[in-house]
C-alpha cells in the first residue's frame, strides 16, 4: 500500500485523537456491509469498519466512525444506529428508510507533523487544529494534510444516482456500484477536488485473500477523463484503492496533501 494510504489508515485509528499508536502502519482499511442490494422496504444492514492486513477479516484494530457520513438517496444525511467499538472492528446499523441507493464513507482530514524537539523526534496525527501544539521552538517541521475516503454503497429497490462529493480523491460511478457482475466490466471515474485524476494508478483486489496463494491484485491505470474499467474475474467483495500527494494543501504551514480512496464494492454471479 502506497505512503498516502497508510498515513490515512493511521489516521483511521486515532482521529480525532492526536497521539501516534504503535502498531498502525502499512494496514488496508475497509467498510463492509452485510448486503448491499435489498428489496421491500424498511430494510437494515450492518456495515463493519476495520483497518487490517487482509480484506474483510478483522485482524487488526477497529476503525473509527467519528467522521462517518452517509448520504441517503434524496442527498439528505442518514443516521446510523448502535455504533460500537470492539478490539477487531466498528459497527454500526442503517435503516433504508428510502428507495434509491446509499452511500456510506467514513472521511477523514487531518495533518501529520513531525519535527525535532531538544534532538528529539516528535511525530502528531489528527485533526488541524492540534497544531498549536507544536512548540513555537520546533526544528525540521515538517507538516502533511492528509485526507482520505473509505466507502460503500447500499440499494434498496431501484439503483439511483450516485452524487460526486467534489472534495479529496472520489470514485464517480459510470456503471452502478450495486450493478455489478463477474464476467462484465464496469466503469468509474476517479476524480481529485471534483477533476478527472489522469494517470492515476488504481488497484482492484478481490476478498478471500487469506485463502489464496497470491492477491490477484488487479492493475489499473486511469485515462485522461479519469476513467477506468475493471473486468470482474468472479463474484465476491472488492477492495478498490488509489492514493496519491500533491501541493494543493488547505492547511496552513502544510506543504504536502496525502489522499487516498478505498471503497468496497460486490460483484454478484451472472
Amino acid at each position: 500500500m502506497k505512503h498516502a494510504n497508510r498515513i490515512a489508515a493511521i489516521l483511521a485509528l486515532t482521529l480525532p485523537g492526536l497521539s501516534l499508536p504503535g502498531a498502525a502502519h502499512a494496514h488496508d482499511m475497509w467498510l463492509l456491509p452485510s448486503s448491499t442490494v435489498l428489496s421491500g422496504e424498511q430494510n437494515w444492514v450492518t456495515v463493519d469498519a476495520a483497518v487490517g492486513n487482509d480484506k474483510f477479516y478483522f485482524n487488526h484494530a477497529p476503525m473509527r466512525l467519528d467522521n462517518l457520513a452517509i448520504v441517503a438517496p434524496d442527498g439528505s444525511a442518514a443516521e446510523a444506529e448502535n455504533q460500537a467499538r470492539g478490539k477487531l472492528r466498528s459497527t454500526f446499523d442503517l435503516q433504508l428508510k428510502q428507495q434509491g441507493t446509499y452511500r456510506v464513507a467514513v472521511v477523514n482530514d487531518g495533518v501529520f507533523a513531525h519535527w525535532k524537539e531538544d534532538g528529539k523526534v516528535k511525530r502528531l496525527f489528527g485533526k488541524a487544529d492540534g497544531l498549536d501544539k507544536i512548540p513555537a521552538n520546533a526544528q525540521e517541521l515538517g507538516i502533511n494534510q492528509v485526507m482520505g475516503r473509505v466507502e460503500t454503497f447500499v440499494t434498496a429497490g431501484k439503483p439511483g444516482k450516485v452524487q460526486p462529493v467534489g472534495k479529496g480523491m472520489e470514485l464517480v460511478p459510470v456503471t452502478h456500484p450495486n450493478d455489478l457482475y463477474a464476467g462484465e466490466s464496469a466503469t468509474f471515474v476517479m476524480r481529485i477536488d471534483g477533476k478527472p485524476a489522469a494517470g492515476l494508478d488504481v488497484n482492484v483486489v478481490p476478498g478471500g485473500s487469506r485463502y489464496r496463494d497470491k492477491l490477484d491484485e488487479i492493475k489499473l491505470k486511469t485515462g485522461q477523463d479519469g476513467a477506468f474499467q475493471v473486468k470482474w474475474p468472479h463474484p465476491g467483495m472488492y477492495w478498490v484503492e488509489a492514493s496519491l500527494e500533491d501541493d494543493k494543501t488547505t492547511v496552513p504551514r502544510a506543504t504536502k496533501r496525502r489522499l487516498s480512496y478505498s471503497g468496497t464494492l460486490e460483484v454478484l454471479a451472472q
